[in-house]
């Protein structure tokens, strides 16, 4: 299948490691133009190798903590190269624990990593999507939009804002051929996966590759995502092939959600 990405410009966040790092691999090798954005520039220097040479591919050093700062940065880029037919909303998810015992300030900086950051990059992005008649935003979020994932109360409760976020902006961007849409990974082989197993295991009192093997039974596919077979779903949702998905949540999951 033609995905008909060669020499669309696409921004992937968090793209120097798991799903964001597949992400930005799997597009360029579709042909598109990858700006990697993340925090830290030897890693982005070192991702940037890994892309397909025949094409200019780029990165910006951003931290996400900070919207303002993220927001000047990418416009700055805008103004000075190109702009963006696709936008790939990735970061890493907060510290898991209990709701409860939650401290306010780790609910207001996964806000701001998150909704807030998505939020800012999207309107810096979109009217250059609206120029070309063409734009995909993807949000990879959470399976915990479907149901909400013991121990991940922070998490929970933003991956929810998000997604209704995301759907609001469907509504609003789809006259224009932009879509918006989620994917939700479940458990895939990076390394936040790592430390949760981690955690489960000094929680539990069980070795890690118990506490692994504990995970995998709750999935149908009995195994881990390769953070690829996310990345490729991620692909689908960027391509022209796509143009009509417009404001889903799509699981990667292996089929470990229950609800429909």
């Amino acid at each position: 299948m033609n995905f008909e990405l060669n020499n669309k410009y696409a921004l992937v966040c968090g793209s120097t490691a798991g799903i964001g790092k597949a992400t930005a691999l799997a597009l360029a090798e579709e042909g598109s133009i990858v700006t990697l954005i993340a925090r830290n520039e030897d890693k982005l220097k070192a991702t940037l190798s890994e892309l397909p040479q025949q094409r200019n591919h780029d990165y910006i050093v951003a931290d996400f903590s900070n919207p303002r700062e993220l927001k000047a940065k990418v416009e700055a880029y805008i103004k000075n190269n190109h702009g963006f037919h696709i936008l790939i909303n990735n970061t890493g998810g907060p510290a898991g624990g209990p709701i409860f015992s939650a401290k306010i300030e780790a609910f207001e900086s996964a806000f701001t990593q998150h909704l807030k950051c998505n939020h800012v990059l999207a309107q810096s992005i979109v009217p250059f999507m609206k120029s070309e008649n063409y734009g995909r935003i993807i949000n990879v979020i959470s399976t915990s939009v479907k149901q909400p994932l013991d121990g991940l109360g922070v998490s929970n409760t933003i991956r929810g804002a998000v997604a209704n976020w995301s759907k609001t902006l469907a509504n609003e961007l789809g006259q224009f051929g932009i879509t918006v849409n989620n994917v939700l990974p479940g458990a895939t082989g990076t390394e936040r996966l790592s430390q949760i197993i981690k955690n489960k295991s000094v929680k539990t009192g069980k070795s890690e590759e118990e506490a692994a093997n504990a995970m995998k039974s709750a999935v149908p596919a009995k195994r881990f995502a390769k953070p690829e077979e996310t990345a490729d779903a991620i692909t689908f949702l960027s391509s022209a092939r796509a143009a009509y998905i417009n404001g889903i949540n799509l699981p990667v999951d292996g089929g470990r959600t229950k609800s429909l």
